[in-house]
Parts: C-alpha cells; structure tokens; sequence
C-alpha cells in the first residue's frame, strides 16, 4: 500500500520510517495562565517555556511534567506525572490551582495590617483535606502595641494544635532564617499570605538570589509579567522548595464535599461518631455531638460558623 501524500504534494515517510517524537521530561517551575516555565532533567540552569497540549490547562507549579520541545527554549507539555496531592481553590465557577506535589503549607500573617480569620481558616481546612502539615508565622513581633492582640486572636488556633512561629523576619532575620529553615528544608512548602504580611521579604531571605531567579522566569515566560502576578517555585539551598503564590483575597473551597469539610476541622473529627443520625450535617439537627460542644465551649462558635459557611458555598449550584 502506498503512503498518502501531503496537500503540497510532499510525500510523507511510512510510520515506521519517520523519527521517533523527541521528549524530554522536567518539574515545572513558575506558571501564568497557560504559559509554564519548566526546568529540564537533562540540563541545569536551562528554562523552557511550555504550552500544554488542548484548550484546557491543569498543569500545577510542581508537577513533573514530559514535554515535547519545539525550539531551543520552548515545548508543549504531553503529560502530568503521578501527583500526590494538588492544592487549589475554587467556587461554583471556576477553580485556581496553586500547586502540586506539596508537604506544607507556610500560612504568613502579621501584627499589622489586620490579618483575615476567614482566609487562614479557609487555608486550615485546606492544608488538613489535602494531608499537608500547616504552620503559621505570626511577623512583625517587633510591633508590640500590636502583638498581644494578634496573640489573642491565635489562641484558639494554638490550642487546635496549630504550631504558631512568632517571627521579625526583619528586625531579626537570623533568628527568622534559622527557625524557617529548619522546618522548611527537605520539604516542599507553599506559602501563602495577604498583601503586606511579609511574604516578599520572607522569600528573599530564604533565597538569596529570589530576585534575579524572578527575573530570569519572567524573562522564560517571554512577557516581563510583574513579579507577583504569577506563581513560582524556588528551590531551598538544603534541599526542598519553598513556592511563592499570588496574593488573593478569597479562598473558595467548593470542590470538597460535606464529609471532607467536616473531617477538616479536627475539633470536630473525635465527635463525628457520636451524632445521633448517622447522616447528621452539624447545623440544626437534634442530638449532635458538634453542636452540643459548641453549646458547653468545646467548639469555639466562629470555627462552626466557617464550617457552616463552607457548607453553604458547597451546596451552590450554578443554574
């Protein structure tokens, strides 16, 4: 059987004679849209810029990706590797991935400005349904007319169990780079916070050369983007990575569902058995366990009322 011929007129080469597709496989490092800057295997120092294959993207900031190069410095992206979990928020209209691959989640707030309750127990709850260990760095303790008031309102979050680091990272940034490196080394860490808690500074001391390996991606992805406008991942000098994400002001967590919001927040998970239906949802129903520690102060009201909220959201459907 004779091959087909191309619309030029060109004869095209029997399958088994043309030249295997090259791949080449890589982490990906830094994302913007549909654009991804991915670190090759093959080669250190190099950057490629990629595309994945199709309208739809979901590719993460840490995912091990294979991708077929195009160019020198660019290819598309033919595969996502095996995740062991994928952090992103979500409503009941689109989602927004923050990355893949992660052990911990680095939550920074400050004395000032006024940090968001919602947003770190949105964050919690997030950490806790993907199995990721969160720790929280109260900074700028050198404001001392503010840091009782910010102790304050931590307390209930400290007595969940929640490891509170208080920090000047700086005022006092040996002290700040000793205590972060030695829980962030050796493991993948995303962080997380409000405009103004601190983030830039902390990512600077921890990696020494963040600005110019900013720079360097936001050249890879071949626009100049300014530097806090997309998500990027810097490897730790012991080992690990500490990624770097946007700042954002709402924090959906439509995707989870009923059960997973409620295993969540581990005041609630010692009292789940001991509702009287087995189908109980923790709102109003009689007989149930967690509203009944909420009533004797076991459960802290606000921490009900966010699970509340999230249920609420959860149940939205978009008509």
């Amino acid at each position: 059987m004779t091959s087909r011929t191309a619309k030029a007129g060109k004869r095209v080469a029997p399958a088994e004679h043309r030249e295997p597709q090259q791949l080449s496989e890589g982490l990906v490092v830094a994302a913007h849209g549909r654009h991804y800057v991915v670190a090759p295997d093959s080669e250190a120092d190099v950057l490629v810029q990629c595309f994945p294959r199709g309208k739809r993207s979901e590719v993460a900031v840490g995912d091990r990706v294979v991708y077929q190069p195009s160019s020198a410095d660019q290819g598309v992206i033919v595969e996502i590797g095996t995740r062991r979990n994928l952090l992103y928020r979500s409503d009941q209209y689109k989602s927004k991935l923050f990355a893949a691959n992660l052990d911990q989640l680095l939550i920074v707030l400050a004395t000032e400005p006024h940090f968001s309750e919602d947003l770190l127990g949105r964050a919690l709850v997030a950490a806790e349904a993907n199995a990721l260990l969160p720790l929280i760095v109260l900074n700028k303790t050198d404001i001392e007319p503010a840091l009782m008031k910010a102790r304050a309102r931590l307390e209930p979050y400290r007595a969940l169990g929640y490891e509170v680091l208080e920090l000047s990272i700086k005022k006092r940034p040996d002290e700040a780079r000793e205590v972060l490196g030695a829980r962030l080394t050796g493991h993948s860490t995303l962080l997380l916070g409000q405009s103004g808690m601190g983030k830039s500074t902390l990512v600077n001391l921890l990696v020494p050369n963040a600005d110019a390996a900013t720079r360097e991606i936001s050249t890879a992805l071949g626009s100049g983007r300014h530097t806090t406008t997309f998500t990027r991942l810097y490897p730790l000098a012991g080992g690990g990575a500490l990624i770097d994400s946007p700042g954002f002001q709402e924090f959906g967590l439509y995707h989870l569902t009923e059960g997973q919001l409620e295993r969540a927040f581990p005041e609630f998970r010692p009292l789940l058995a001991n509702c009287r239906f087995y189908n109980c949802h923790h709102l109003h129903e009689p007989g149930c366990a967690i509203l009944d520690a909420m009533g004797d102060g076991r459960i802290v009201s606000a921490r009900h009322a966010l699970y509340a909220q999230l249920v609420h959201e959860a149940s939205q459907i978009v008509r």
